[in-house]
């Protein structure tokens, strides 16, 4: 998804008023992005705090500005500087954070990012999670206060066209209530629950927003008293579980089971690629499958 945020920033956000910052990172990617910003391009070396520092002080002067790195060194290393110099004074930044949950793999956890969003969140920061690569024009539109954007893969299933951008959208319909996934997760869930009947699966939402006000009117009158998924590939505390949930219960709305499959850390101790680490929490596409036919049996 990486490249595909470069192709979306050139696209959208050459302009003299926009500058780049990385934490010397994005090699294989932002090359291009370094041609076209030229000294608007800042390698602020492996200094995500400074760099954090530099970028309210540009967008202080008028400027929107993102800062790039690995997700974890993106939102732990800096937190301070992130919440006293962007967002108390609530300026253009935004903190592109390549790699969330776990798609850092074997490179263990100091290189995962499971808290991340409801760290942000508890800051007060827009908080995005495209699901597929399209998605990144859209979500570059909209940059005038503190953003975090969490990147990862664009898991669609292949073949399928993907509807444009919303942050909230139905990928799949289905009769057995609602399944919503954050971010990349979406194409996850698409992938397991689609050769299922519609009758036996729920309908799968794709959320790239995860602090949820108001549910979506057509994902309403799916649930109908049917069980609700939540799908994310983040801990449980202050993530897309949570805030759903209390968007549920504020609205009053009607649901069955409320079933939250969420990243567990590290059950076993031991570290792999991804997919294991998705499977050990129950996030692959098989464990998501099971899951919804356990559930409809």
């Amino acid at each position: 998804m990486r490249k595909a945020f470069a192709a979306a920033v050139i696209a959208h956000c050459a302009t003299p008023q926009h500058f780049f910052l990385t934490g010397d990172l994005g090699f294989m990617a932002l090359e291009e992005v370094q041609a076209v910003f030229g000294n608007r391009f800042i390698n602020a070396g492996v200094a995500e705090q400074n760099m954090i520092g530099v970028a309210a002080g540009l967008a202080r002067e008028g400027n929107t500005v993102f800062a790039y790195s690995i997700a974890p060194f993106c939102y732990a290393r800096p937190f301070e500087q992130i919440r006293n110099d962007v967002c108390l004074p609530g300026l253009p930044v935004c903190l592109v954070g390549n790699g969330g949950g776990f798609a850092y793999g074997h490179m263990g956890p100091t290189h995962h990012a499971l808290e991340d969003c409801a760290a942000m969140m508890a800051l007060g920061m827009d908080v995005k999670v495209p699901v597929f690569d399209e998605d990144l024009p859209a979500l570059l539109q909209d940059l005038h206060r503190p953003t975090y954007l969490r990147l990862g893969y664009d898991a669609r299933p292949s073949g399928h066209p993907v509807p444009a951008y919303a942050p909230w959208r139905q990928l799949l319909p289905g009769e057995r209530g609602v399944m919503a996934a954050l971010g990349p997760m979406a194409g996850v869930a698409w992938s397991a629950l689609a050769e299922l009947p519609m009758a036996a699966r729920p309908a799968v939402w794709a959320v790239a927003e995860p602090d949820v006000r108001q549910l979506p009117d057509a994902m309403i009158a799916q649930l109908r008293g049917g069980p609700l998924y939540v799908v994310e590939e983040h801990v449980r505390e202050g993530g897309l579980g949570m805030s759903l949930a209390a968007a549920v219960l504020t609205g009053g709305h009607a649901v069955g089971p409320f079933i939250h499959r969420h990243a567990l850390r590290y059950p076993s101790g031991r570290f792999g690629s991804q997919q294991f680490h998705r499977h050990e929490c129950g996030l692959d596409a098989e464990s998501l499958h099971a899951m919804v036919r356990e559930q409809t049996a």
